[in-house]
């Protein structure tokens, strides 16, 4: 089983949107439902993160590898998209 490695912030408002992407994306395709996703949430883990090459969140890695970043520019949409992708490559 792929884990994918999702930092977040309970206050971030593009993290919600990412959490409901995911759960949409897990519920619409069962390959997606196979991965799991492990969400550290920064500020409680800032010693970890720190390890990991990202600017905002959520971010979604394959082990030290970044799949997508979100933007604070980026609408509901745009974020499923990133994380469908980044999914697709976790399966590939």
């Amino acid at each position: 089983m792929k884990t994918a490695t999702i930092f977040y912030l309970t206050t971030c408002p593009y993290c919600v949107k990412g959490r409901k992407a995911l759960n949409e994306l897990q519920a619409e395709n069962p390959a997606y439902a196979a991965i799991k996703a492990q969400w550290i949430e920064e500020s409680q883990n800032a010693a970890l993160a720190d390890t990991y090459d990202y600017y905002s969140v959520p971010s979604i890695f394959d082990g030290k590898q970044k799949l997508f970043e979100c933007q604070a520019t980026m609408g509901y949409d745009e974020i499923k998209e990133g994380f469908r992708q980044a999914l697709d490559k976790l399966l590939a």
